[in-house]
């Protein structure tokens, strides 16, 4: 099945939905994303994942670099040379970049880049690291859903290290191209190889679960919501 088509399988289904069809696939522990990675913007999104993994770096500032001179030693050589993203330009639509990051108290994922990583086709980010400029993150309304929210930018803290490999996001082993769902639950993985038969059972229990909930909604005489219609 081509990407886009995999991708529409899952259109609409809830976290919960997803979690319910790795259940009735046998996979009942396998998945779900640790309840500490939650949103910071945006709202949901479901896509294939683009896998990038950072390091904690052993580059130190060097001693004395303060002011006009820490400008250039930050643009020239940190964010040209040790953190840079060659990976960017391989970005399809709707990848979701799930970032494997180290817990140093850094916003790797900030205003910036997250625009940056959206222009080039990214529809949203996952990492277990830390996020910064959150208000301006929320306007921009880019979804990111990420561990920490942080201060430090990343020179002499963490570094670009490989990307389209395995990584771990709390908890979960997610591959290059596995299906990533995330909403106000938190975030879900779906390996590649069990996603056909596993969204085929997430949308059962979606349908049911609407149609059921559409049925009360009528006998209270309520106004349907997209979530029943």
């Amino acid at each position: 099945m081509i990407r886009s088509e995999l991708v529409n399988l899952f259109k609409g289904l809830r976290v919960s939905d997803v979690r319910d069809g790795l259940d009735w696939v046998g996979m009942p522990t396998k998945g779900s994303v640790s309840r500490d990675i939650r949103r910071v913007a945006g709202t949901k999104l479901c896509g294939p994942a683009f896998t990038v993994r950072s390091r904690p770096s052993q580059k130190a500032v060097p001693p004395g670099v303060v002011g006009d001179e820490y400008t250039t030693w930050a643009r020239d050589y940190w964010y040209r040379e040790v953190l840079h993203s060659p990976w960017d330009s391989e970005l399809q639509p709707g990848d979701v970049v799930v970032l494997e990051s180290p817990d140093l108290g850094v916003g790797e994922v900030g205003s910036y880049n997250s625009l940056d990583w959206h222009t080039k086709g990214a529809q949203g980010i996952v990492t277990s690291g830390g996020v910064r400029d959150t208000d301006e993150l929320k306007l921009q309304g880019i979804p990111i859903f990420a561990r920490y929210r942080n201060q430090s930018m990343t020179q002499g803290r963490v570094e670009y290290d490989t990307y389209d490999i395995p990584v771990v996001i709390g908890g979960v082993q997610v591959c290059p191209g596995d299906i990533v769902v995330a909403d106000g639950d938190g975030v879900i993985v779906v390996p590649l190889e069990h996603a056909e038969q596993v969204a085929r059972y997430a949308r059962q229990e979606y349908e049911n679960d609407k149609a059921g909930r559409r049925r009360m909604y009528e006998q209270l005489g309520w106004q349907l919501d997209d979530s029943v219609r």
